[in-house]
């Protein structure tokens, strides 16, 4: 606002009542998050700015506040047995599916292939969707229960994109792998490890002390016999052996 005074001071606020999930600096207009845990998607936010002159005059205008939820732990992985660059011509067509079966909001987060890219365009037909699903009230939904869904619905999805790619289509879960060794239980593994050897240290050096010392025993029986082959007197052989 070029004006002086009151009538060039601003003052910025959010009228369309989103104040739960975000904030707005009055004075600066800077936007930021208040609780956005488990929500994902574009907010569009109606934003107001006012100058403080006789008669306020103010302008409003939309900003469109997107949540990325790519770093969820409710992403689940469906599986199809096309072509990524098929499914990457159909996504919109298989997140319209997803989310007719499943009545919840999905959004997909990736699609991608294990294989070398130029490979799996060409020649595999397995493809990774990545999904993450949100309810009515726009909260986000557990990965058990997506999955609860998915295979529930697993023939219906799977008719719908036989439609879409005119072909037979498989539609699989991804589980995830076994979760690696904790930190406990690597302590614990090099732990026991340590023990076993420092038992097994044990147990050689206790047999060769054993060892060393029959040695030395029958060294002090041969020293009782002289270079002659008699032996000496048995009361000082009896009284080494005691």
């Amino acid at each position: 606002d070029p004006d002086s005074g009151d009538n060039g001071l601003l003052l910025y606020s959010l009228v369309n009542n989103q104040m739960n999930e975000f904030d707005i600096d009055e004075n600066t207009g800077q936007i930021f998050t208040v609780s956005v845990a488990g929500k994902a998607g574009t907010f569009y936010l109606e934003v107001q700015a006012a100058d403080q002159g006789t008669g306020r005059l103010t302008t409003r205008t939309t900003v469109n506040v997107t949540l990325d939820p790519s770093s969820s732990n409710n992403i689940v992985v469906v599986v199809l047995n096309q072509k990524i660059n098929a499914v990457e011509r159909n996504i919109a067509a298989v997140k319209r599916v997803l989310e007719g079966k499943l009545a919840w909001t999905v959004y997909i987060i990736d699609v991608y292939s294990n294989e070398f890219e130029r490979k799996a365009r060409s020649s595999t037909d397995v493809t990774h969707v990545k999904i993450i699903a949100f309810d009515e009230a726009n909260q986000e939904v557990s990965a058990e229960d997506v999955k609860r869904k998915l295979r529930e619905q697993n023939s219906n999805i799977e008719m719908e994109l036989e439609k879409i790619f005119s072909t037979s289509v498989t539609a699989a879960i991804e589980e995830a792998p076994a979760d690696s060794a904790t930190p406990e239980l690597v302590a614990t593994i090099v732990l026991g490890v340590l023990l076993a050897c420092t038992l097994v240290a044990f147990l050689v050096y206790v047999l060769f002390a054993i060892k060393r010392k029959r040695y030395n025993k029958q060294a002090e029986i041969m020293e009782g016999i002289d270079q002659n082959g008699s032996l000496k007197s048995l009361e000082t052989l009896k009284h080494t052996n005691n």
